[in-house]
């Protein structure tokens, strides 16, 4: 009986996979431009006035598009009302910031999905084609249903 090794596991602590993993973290964290992105969520969440000013905002605009939603005509002072509490949250520089930093991180992250599940998909590096082609996550959802082209997206 011959016992054959499985091959490494790629999540082992020691891989290849996990190493370079740890090595894009560093370099993110230790990045200029997030350790600025990093500082101003930090002053956001440090800053009091400024969450509950973003806090009555959202809070307002998720309630009007609720009303908007379940067919109720919103009106023209509720939406110059929001309007000027908008306009206010986003002259508020620390909440501005908080905005601006939260899309960047936002965007960052998603990137990052998309190159690494592109990657485990694909078999390869994606292009850029590539990324700009996968849409929502691939057919179906990016769940394994197949390509659209080969009538796999009836799901």
């Amino acid at each position: 009986m011959s016992i054959v090794a499985e091959p490494p596991s790629l999540l082992a602590d020691d891989s290849a996979v996990l190493t370079k993993t740890r090595e894009l973290c560093e370099q993110i964290a230790k990045d200029p431009a997030f350790l600025k992105l990093q500082a101003d969520v930090e002053r956001f969440l440090n800053d009091d006035a400024a969450r509950l000013q973003y806090k009555s905002v959202h809070e307002r605009g998720e309630e009007l598009h609720h009303k908007q939603h379940a067919g109720v005509e919103l009106g023209a002072a509720e939406i110059r009302d929001f309007e000027g509490a908008r306009d206010a949250l986003l002259a508020n520089d620390i909440a501005a910031d908080f905005l601006v930093a939260q899309r960047e991180l936002e965007g960052l992250q998603k990137t990052i999905a998309q190159y690494v599940g592109g990657t485990i998909e694909l078999g390869r590096v994606p292009t850029a084609d590539d990324l700009a082609h996968s849409h929502s996550g691939g057919c179906c959802g990016g769940q394994g249903g197949g390509g659209c082209d080969d009538g796999g997206c009836g799901c």
